[in-house]
């Protein structure tokens, strides 16, 4: 039989932190509209980011080549990650491990090459 008192502490914690987000959210929400904070106008809802109404339907889709940069930038991002720990215990992990990397490193130089290519990276 499996003694579930252990999970009780964990089951603790995530109750705390349920109701703790949910008041962090829905507190400041019940509080604007019981003080009369929440009163939309015109005013209040009109553009104040670019000082100039939106062009277009704010969901229309993105240019491709938006997703493209982005996947791009969190694959190289990612190759940092890898990067810096391997650096610091290269000497300490031997040839296998710079083997290994200078083939990672490789595949994303190809990955790069290939990109630039195809014009990925072209930006109009």
């Amino acid at each position: 039989m499996v003694d579930l008192s252990q999970y009780l502490p964990i089951l603790m914690f995530l109750g705390v932190a349920l109701a703790l987000s949910s008041a962090f959210v829905f507190l400041p929400m019940g509080v604007a509209r019981l003080t009369g904070a929440h009163k939309p106008t015109a005013e209040k809802l009109s553009e104040y980011e670019c000082g100039f109404p939106a062009f277009e339907d704010s969901r229309s889709q993105f240019d491709v080549r938006f997703y493209l940069v982005a996947i791009l930038f969190i694959i190289f991002d990612l190759e940092a990650a890898f990067l810096f720990p391997w650096a610091v215990s290269v000497f300490d992990l031997g040839w296998t491990a710079w083997i290994s990397m200078m083939i990672f490193i490789g595949e994303l130089a190809l990955g790069l090459v290939y990109a630039w290519k195809k014009g990925a990276l072209e930006w109009e």
